[in-house]
């Protein structure tokens, strides 16, 4: 996804602390605010229409707390000359932790019943993050934790906003203490108001320094980590200062006209709604849009402070606020909040999905908990004279109120990591083998898939990712690693490339190299579009800068370093369901790749459950079928693979495992396959998952020619590797073994179809031939005993088809100062005469750049081994480069042989080679028949830039039988009634071979 962690907008969805007012300095206006608050932040969780913004209740519960707290520490000091933190912090212990214990225990209660194991066990460590006050540091590293994303929501997620709380007095409150205590050293005696002139300028001092590095710090982590700033102690610090500084300046002793009272009232109150009303999940928060409902609040609360002579405005927003409704919910507030979210959380859990209605219910449901916990938790424990009577009678309250759901966490946590079984990784050496064709994901003979354990183990599923180290990297890191893994002194290598959803496939592409000797370079990066498009990240709550840096750096390695024998390339399909900037996205991307001349394929993305697939496995062990999910919401549409299917993106390859891991046509993918549990999350593949679909996919590789097969070609000579003792290399080799009738290697060999490439850049093949290329086995065969057959034909209509095959391989060229040795042995169709006219067989290779566009000839270069026309005794061997019109091959005829005689080379097989010698001093290309050389061109019959680029940037093999065309004319052959089809091109075998210091 892409696929969103848990963003500002879901940590938001529990977002405020409405802890109890303090009873000194009481305003009841302040008691209807919080009232205000609380019903925005309930709306925005029950997902009420129109009320998105909700989410900025916390700012104005945050203002309200720093200005409550911090006007009756300064009066405490101001009026006692000191301030007494164990009174302090027992005050807000017996009024704030007992109701909090009671929702934390019926959480970690309840909770064990209503959710599956996995989910239980992540829960119960979110009570004891809650309880000891630092929730909001657990929920700051899941969501910037990309790898975690996907899972479900905490049902106290909320208690986010009191761990910040708490966290701030526990500093804020030894900060005053200590600053009193040092001012009124200074001013030991004297009467208050003096004292009150000396301690709130200081503590003001110490509130706007907090307050404006804070809100520096909020901006900044906006912009670089939302979860960060939204849930961060030190981001919120300065909306708690805002009320502080409410507290401790002399506002009431400001002179002005009471409408202007009133008007300042009204528009705080009206920004408050506004922001509910105008902001949602997408404003970037809290940054400069908290300004608003923070300002909004402090503007409310100041137009309600009272006037010199006590009085306030007749009709202002405080008259309204301090009636008996909103005071009544306002002292629910605090309650009414611990409890809703848990009730929604929960519910949703068992029931699924809920509509806003049903939310709306269950949260006024929610009312009879809270107040029931006000009645006989809050308020006879505040007001018992016994427990308030000493300091450490409300610290022990407080102590036993966080050791309560701590233990029953510890109990029935312990329970669940029982239930859940073993969290050590899976031994991969065990796993049953993966089937590499078929329907089955397991080899069938194995027989694990009944009666064992689902492999691996919810927990494990959990833990279960690619051994690949930091080579996935995190969102905020804009370069790879090296990340060199297998034989990396090996100078073939794949290349691994794009986000997360390619890194799952590390470990079948490192056994995939390391069985051909090979080097796996892995340059992956979480939540980064392959595709060239600009996206936001989850993670860091803004548009992914980060991404576009990565991808043009790994893009310019993989250009800059030796040239890779292998592209993977793969990643979400579900960055934008914008097709055609997706496609746009996508051809910035393969273009420069596509310019290196080597096998790229594209592996489609797997399923995207879009649930915690090990969570709901972990509570259905005994019926998986359960956790299966909807394949149309699983599978998209994949435009890039529609396109290489239709053969719209030259020089790139598709291949897909989803007829396995989602097989057949049902409404459903499964999550666990044949005992394996296919994912770790809510859309990535268990490392356990890949390692069995390896032998598959190496199979896929194979049959698109992305990677030779391993061990020895037909015949018994290795089909590639190390140098043989002659110090030669081979690259390919293929001796058309198989059942008479059947197609050639797939994994070798590709077709060109009709009558030109893709796009028709040079329609009638750019000879002005006048067949049609098929890949039908009337064409194309092999015939049984060794040989394959190119047949040209003619139906009833004189329409000739006939058959083109292509290396799949793009890459051969000759290692530096070494040779590259082309080869067949062909037997040409035994025709001649007038039945011939028009006959063209060939054997001949053209330039990898070809394939990024199929265009660029003669610049890409042509080596056409062997010729030969109309029947004719002899064959020919050509060079083209450079330019269409003259140039330094003199084309368009080229640097040709002229006929050299072959009488007997319709009657048998004949050697039929090409070197391309770039040993110091030689530079040149040889063409030999039978071993004997009869044509050759040196570098310095051409230009060095022609030269380079026609020898040098990698070949491809053809194997053809044209008819017609402009060689033919040109010796007085066309086709005619009298030319006879069925005369086919046999060839023995194929042959690459390299040698010198490195090899390709």
């Amino acid at each position: 996804m892409p696929r969103s962690a848990v963003s500002r907008s879901a940590a938001s969805r529990g977002s405020d602390s409405p802890g109890p007012a303090p009873r000194p300095g009481f305003r009841p206006d302040i008691e209807g605010l919080r009232a205000v608050a609380l019903l925005a932040v309930l709306a925005f969780h029950a997902s009420v229409p129109g009320l998105a913004g909700g989410f900025v209740g916390v700012d104005v519960f945050l203002v309200i707390s720093g200005y409550l707290i911090t006007g009756l520490l300064v009066r405490e000091a101001v009026t006692t000359g000191r301030i007494r933190l164990g009174e302090f912090f027992s005050r807000r212990a017996r009024r704030l932790l007992p109701s909090a214990a009671v929702v934390l225990g019926a959480v970690a209660l309840i909770g064990a019943w209503l959710t599956v194991p996995l989910r239980r066990a992540d829960l119960e460590h979110d009570v004891l993050a809650a309880a000891f006050s630092v929730a909001n540091w657990r929920f700051v590293s899941q969501q910037t934790d990309y790898l975690a994303a996907g899972r479900d929501e905490s049902p106290l997620l909320h208690f986010w906003s009191l761990a910040v709380e708490e966290q701030f007095y526990l500093f804020w409150g030894p900060l005053l203490a200590l600053a009193c205590y040092l001012v009124l050293r200074v001013v030991r005696k004297g009467r208050t108001d003096r004292r009150g002139r000396s301690v709130r300028p200081v503590a003001a001092l110490l509130a706007a320094a907090l307050t404006v590095g804070s809100f520096a710090l909020s901006l900044h982590w906006t912009h670089d980590s939302v979860s960060l700033a939204y849930l961060g102690t030190p981001s919120r610090v300065w909306q708690f200062g805002v009320g502080a500084l409410l507290a401790l300046l002399p506002w009431h002793l400001l002179r002005g006209p009471r409408p202007l009272r009133l008007l300042v009232g009204w528009g705080g109150a009206l920004a408050v709604v506004g922001c509910v009303l105008a902001y949602d999940t997408g404003t970037p928060y809290p940054g400069v849009a908290a300004l608003v409902p923070t300002l909004g609040t402090a503007a409310v609360i100041l137009a309600g402070t009272p006037d010199r002579a006590g009085a306030t405005a007749p009709l202002g927003v405080d008259r309204v606020l301090g009636t008996r409704a909103p005071r009544a919910l306002g002292r629910l507030s605090y309650n009414l909040y611990l409890w809703h979210w848990p009730v929604l959380v929960l519910a949703g859990a068992k029931l699924g999905t809920l509509d806003w209605p049903v939310k709306v219910a269950l949260t006024a449901a929610a009312a009879l908990p809270a107040a029931a916990v006000m009645r006989w938790v809050e308020r006879p424990l505040r007001r018992s004279r016994t427990v308030s009577e000493l300091p450490r009678r409300g610290l022990s309250l407080g102590l036993a109120a966080v050791v309560l759901p701590v233990v029953l966490a510890l109990v029935v946590g312990t329970g669940t990591l029982r239930l859940l079984g073993p969290a050590a990784p899976v031994d991969l050496q065990g796993l049953p083998p993966g089937s590499p064709d078929g329907t089955s994901l397991l080899v069938r003979t194995a027989g694990p898939v009944k009666g064992g354990p689902i492999v691996p183990g919810a927990v494990q599923a959990r833990q279960d990712f690619p051994p690949d180290g930091e080579c996935e990297v995190a969102p905020a890191t804009t370069t790879s690693p090296a990340c060199l893994f297998g034989e990396t002194g090996s100078p073939d290598r794949i290349v691994l490339l794009g986000d997360s959803h390619a890194g799952q496939w590390f470990s079948p592409m490192l056994a995939i190299a390391a069985e051909r000797h090979w080097a796996l370079q892995e340059l992956v990066k979480q939540g980064c579009p392959l595709p060239e498009i600009t996206v936001a990240n989850p993670q860091l709550g803004r548009t992914y800068r980060e991404c576009d840096t990565w991808r043009a750096d790994s893009l310019a390695r993989i250009q800059q370093g030796p040239k890779p024998r292998l592209i993977a390339v793969s990643t979400l399909n579900r960055y934008t369901d914008d097709r055609e900037l997706l496609l746009q996205g996508w051809e910035k991307t393969l273009a420069p790749l596509r310019a290196l001349g080597v096998p790229i394929v594209y592996l489609q993305d797997t399923p995207v459950p879009g649930t915690d697939v090990p969570a709901c496995v972990s509570g259905h062990t005994d019926d998986p079928a359960a956790c299966e999910f909807e394949r149309g919401r699983a599978l998209w549409a994949d435009p890039l693979a529609e396109e290489i299917a239709a053969g719209r993106v030259p020089g790139v390859q598709s291949v897909s495992v989803n007829p396995v891991v989602c097989p057949g046509s049902g409404r459903s993918c499964p999550a666990v396959l044949e005992r394996i549990l296919l994912y770790r999350d809510d859309a990535h593949l268990t490392n356990v998952a890949a390692v069995v679909l390896t032998p598959r996919l190496d199979r896929l590789l194979t049959e698109s020619g992305a990677v030779p097969a391993v061990g020895t070609a037909p015949g018994g000579a290795p089909a590639t590797g190390r140098p043989g003792a002659d110090g030669w290399t081979r690259l390919l080799r293929d001796d058309f073994d198989g059942a008479a009738g059947s197609r050639p290697s797939a994994a070798t060999w590709q077709y060109d179809l009709g009558t030109c490439y893709p796009g028709c850049p040079a329609p009638q093949w750019g000879t002005g031939e006048v067949e049609t290329m098929t890949d039908s086995t009337d064409n194309v065969r092999l015939d049984g005993r060794g040989a394959l057959e190119i047949v040209p034909t003619r139906a009833a209509d004189g329409r000739w088809s006939s058959g083109r095959i292509e290396s799949r391989r793009a890459d051969f060229t000759p290692p530096p100062g070494g040779v590259l040795r082309i080869e067949a042995s062909i037997a040409l169709p035994d025709v001649t005469g007038p039945a011939a006219a028009g006959y063209w067989p060939a054997f001949w290779t053209l330039g990898a750049d070809l394939r990024n566009g199929y265009t660029g000839w003669p610049a890409i270069g042509e080596l056409d081994v062997m010729e030969q026309v109309n029947g004719r005794d002899a064959v020919f061997g050509t060079m083209h480069c450079g330019t269409l019109d003259g140039g330094p091959c003199q084309e368009p005829k080229g640097l040709g042989s002229g006929e050299r005689p072959c009488p007997d080379c319709r009657s048998g097989f004949h050697r039929f080679a090409v070197e391309v010698d770039l040993t110091p001093g030689a530079e040149q290309v040889r063409w030999y028949l039978d071993g004997t050389e009869y044509h050759r061109v040196t570098a310095a019959r051409t230009d060095r830039a022609a030269w380079d680029r026609a020898v040098n940037r990698g070949l491809f093999l053809i194997l053809n039988v044209a008819v017609g065309g402009n060689l033919p004319a040109a010796f007085g052959g066309t086709p005619g009634p009298a030319t006879e089809p069925g005369h086919p091109m046999r060839v023995d075998w194929v042959d690459v071979s390299a040698r010198g210091a490195a090899h390709p």
